[in-house]
């Protein structure tokens, strides 16, 4: 991390888990332990989920994030989400383009841009996620293809908006596999994004935009990561579904 040009933000993807119940609970037992941190602690939850948890973070300092939204304000979308749904209920984050999403749910890059830019233009940050297969990174293409998926997500996207994305950096071979990138390989690929982003919006612009690990980060592995120059905070999928190893990840990002 380096804080002194970008802010460390520690993300959690709940993924499909919790009622809103469920999800009432688990913040609460969140908010003391990661109360005061120095970065930004944001959850992402189910769609069901996101009027109990925006009521629960309330006063604290969790902000509470969508998972998915679609591109278009609104039509014959059966089942979808729209940005302006979202930002009325009060989410301030979307992730787009969770390899999940890309993987089961037909994503693509050009409609990870879309998605992009619809939650920029509603006025909520989007952390977008990029990654390679463990098939790419044997063949050696893993900056070239993170570099290709960071600039088509960014395409139509302004100097201004850039402010309000966060790249998420997610080794689809270390989701929910427990293996994880060693703290290097990250740090490796997350210079690759800034430079690629660097070439379009310029050196100051990608030195300050905040680019995450999201491949199996936890408890255990968190600080070594986030000793990293260039991780500067992680999106957190199952260690964010327990208070205490989230608050580990926090207080390692708080340092």
């Amino acid at each position: 991390m380096n804080k002194a040009k970008r802010a460390a933000v520690i993300a959690g993807n709940w993924k499909m888990n919790k009622t809103p119940s469920e999800a009432k609970a688990l913040i609460e037992e969140m908010k003391p332990l990661v109360a005061g941190a120095d970065c930004s602690v944001v959850l992402c939850v189910p769609f069901v989920d996101l009027p109990a948890a925006i009521s629960a973070a309330k006063g604290s300092n969790i902000k509470i994030g969508a998972q998915n939204c679609h591109f278009e304000p609104s039509g014959a979308y059966t089942g979808e989400i729209s940005a302006a749904m979202l930002k009325e209920l009060g989410v301030e984050y979307v992730i787009i383009g969770h390899s999940e999403r890309r993987t089961y749910f037909g994503e693509t890059d050009v409609t990870v841009n879309k998605r992009t830019r619809a939650v920029l233009d509603a006025g909520m940050t989007a952390i977008v996620c990029v990654g390679e297969s463990l098939e790419q990174r044997e063949q050696g293409i893993t900056a070239e293809l993170v570099s290709m998926q960071t600039k088509i997500a960014l395409g139509g996207v302004s100097a201004e908006q850039l402010k309000r994305v966060i790249i998420a950096y997610e080794p689809i071979w270390a989701i929910g596999t427990g293996k994880t990138a060693t703290a290097e390989q990250a740090n490796e690929v997350n210079a690759a994004i800034r430079a690629a982003v660097a070439e379009v919006y310029g050196a100051d612009a990608a030195e300050a935009l905040t680019i995450q690990y999201g491949g199996s980060m936890n408890a255990k592995n968190a600080a070594e990561l986030l000793d990293q120059p260039d991780v500067d905070g992680g999106l957190i999928g199952g260690a964010s579904l327990k208070a205490e190893d989230f608050s580990v990840i926090v207080k390692a990002a708080s340092r």
